[in-house]
């Protein structure tokens, strides 16, 4: 198993970065989050995950602990593979997959490509107690007994209603507004509309 990898950063690819470690050169897969933290020819540390299946072995690599967690939790669902998990951190921050898993927000999951409306209800189900809460702060506000609390506001649905007739993508514009609204409870409308678009562009 190999659960760290740290080395030069020789490329930077679509979705996998090559790294060099003891003179060989290590392809690892990486969530958007991560590949854009790298830079060629700098050090990086990754916490990793090694797959092994009948035609591939691959490794998957996080920038930090909370993504590998979120990572695990999301491949121990039946029907979701590294590929779809890794797809799934590449759409949206940390904090806002996990604030939609506590708040059963299957919506927000099937609109991740790849990720049917089965899918996204089996992960709600699935996982709905088992994400640790303190993966969705910065993204939520927290209700009684501190669990993650759903952002439901009317400004925050104007401002999505209004983010995706701009033809954003979904996932992108929830987790934006998520965070905003976390930052910022009070804020109206027009303040998450300008603010999100500085996000999203």
């Amino acid at each position: 198993m190999i659960a760290y990898l740290s080395g030069v950063v020789r490329e930077v690819r679509e979705s996998s970065a090559v790294v060099v470690a003891g003179g060989v050169g290590y392809e690892v897969q990486c969530p958007n989050s991560t590949l854009a933290k790298l830079v060629v020819g700098q050090n990086a540390e990754f916490s990793t995950r090694f797959v092994v299946r009948e035609d591939a072995q691959l490794l998957f690599g996080f920038s930090d602990a909370d993504s590998l967690r979120l990572f695990d939790l999301l491949t121990s669902v039946s029907g979701v593979g590294p590929k779809l998990g890794l797809a799934l951190l590449s759409a949206m921050p940390v904090s806002a997959l996990a604030q939609g898993l506590l708040s059963g927000d299957a919506k927000l999951l099937s609109s991740v490509s790849g990720v049917g409306k089965k899918t996204a209800e089996r992960l709600v189900l699935e996982l709905q107690g088992k994400v640790p809460e303190h993966l969705a702060a910065g993204a939520t506000s927290t209700g009684t007994g501190g669990r993650a609390a759903r952002i439901t506001t009317t400004a925050s649905r104007d401002a999505i209603e209004a983010l995706l007739a701009l033809g954003f993508r979904e996932a992108q514009v929830r987790a934006a507004v998520a965070e905003l609204v976390a930052a910022e409870p009070d804020a109206s409308a027009d303040a998450l509309i300008r603010k999100s678009l500085g996000k999203l562009r």
